[in-house]
């Protein structure tokens, strides 16, 4: 960082994705995006010359010999994270990277031990925990105002052609995507309850290969029990041409709701309020439910500026960029549970478990013939 509290910025990877970390960083006047990285030239270079950036480099190493810089971006396939992540960080850089993190648990071990030996921080893009809204009602569900979560739905039903989504060489393969919809897509979703109800106990799931061509699954489901006790039912497709992004928690005292597509505001948001008596009108909503007035979407904006806010105070990354490990492990025991035609558990996780090394290729092909 220099004297005047300017953070040097480096952005990996010049593709769709990098334009909303560099959109957010034009805003801010203690940003500057010195450098980018990417082996594709013309995509680098129509890249910089759009946010005004001189330093252009083929690859992260050249642009780490070239000068020190504060933060890099990764916006990179998912396959080149863990060892890109490790090189920035040891480079003497913080790092956010885009989702998911890694492919593997062991390999997000592998790059925290090196954030916290340098003294670096490593965040995660997990931009549907931000907002106002979401920060609202994860407050009311974490004091107990909405009442004891019971059951809920996790939908992350989307729709990814095989002509042109699945055309991009990385992607749909275990190797180099690490997972299909459920990694590459409801990992959002995931994310999002996860941050509502906290830390997951169990999970029954099963995956499948309905109709694209790919190595990996293009739909999931699972039942997942949280350490609280909820019960939630997750569905996860690349199949669904009306595409919704839908999260529900119903407890005690009501239901909450979340139906968006990419991103929420308030306005995606209903708190429900339990009736009276049964199958009565529900009774009115106590003002402590009431969303905030003053609304800010979720998105990279949001995190972003939070995770700048704790890099320049030296404060620890706040709770929307924190604890990357959550959704990735509820990722994980998906993949497994479906493999092992099992229940797989928290303590199925624990470190030293194979199971951290890699996610299971259990996928039921049920295209037809």
């Amino acid at each position: 960082m220099t004297e005047q509290g300017m953070l040097r910025v480096a952005i990996v990877g010049t593709g769709a994705i990098a334009h909303a970390h560099a959109g957010v960083l034009a805003a801010d006047p203690l940003a500057d995006v010195v450098a980018v990285a990417d082996p594709n030239p013309a995509v680098r270079d129509a890249f910089a010359d759009e946010f005004d950036v001189a330093g252009r480099y083929d690859s992260l190493d050249d642009l780490l010999a070239a000068g020190l810089v504060d933060v890099v971006h990764l916006c990179t396939p998912p396959g080149l994270h863990k060892d890109q992540a490790i090189t920035a960080l040891r480079g003497g850089a913080h790092v956010v990277c885009e989702k998911p993190p890694v492919l593997s648990l062991a390999d997000l071990d592998a790059v925290l031990e090196v954030a916290r030996e340098v003294g670096r921080e490593y965040a995660v893009v997990f931009q549907q925990r931000t907002g106002t809204a979401v920060g609202h009602v994860q407050r009311l569900l974490a004091d107990g105002t909405l009442g004891r979560p019971l059951v809920g739905v996790c939908h992350t039903l989307w729709y990814r052609k095989q002509e042109d989504y699945y055309a991009v060489p990385w992607r749909g393969k275990w190797a180099t995507e690490g997972g299909g919809p459920l990694l590459g897509l409801g990992i959002h979703q995931l994310d999002l309850l996860a941050f509502l109800l906290g830390e997951w106990a169990e999970v029954d799931a099963r995956a499948f290969r309905l109709d694209r061509d790919l190595e990996t699954e293009d739909t999931s489901t699972a039942v997942i029990r949280f350490a609280n006790d909820a019960i939630v039912s997750v569905l996860t497709t690349a199949l669904s041409p009306r595409q919704v992004s839908y999260v529900r928690v119903d407890t005690s005292l009501g239901t909450v709701e979340v139906e968006h597509l990419y991103g929420h505001d308030a306005r995606a948001w209903t708190l429900t309020p339990a009736p009276a008596r049964t199958g009565g009108e529900p009774d009115a909503a106590p003002s402590s439910w009431a969303l905030p007035a003053d609304d800010e979407p979720s998105g990279h904006t949001p995190l972003l500026r939070a995770v700048y806010a704790a890099l320049r105070s030296g404060e620890p990354l706040p709770a929307v960029a924190a604890d990357p490990h959550r959704s990735l492990e509820l990722v994980t025991a998906i993949y497994a549970s479906a493999s092992l035609g099992r229940p797989v558990t928290k303590a199925d996780l624990a470190p030293g478990s194979t199971l951290r090394d890699g996610f299971l290729h259990g996928i039921e092909d049920l295209r037809p013939a």
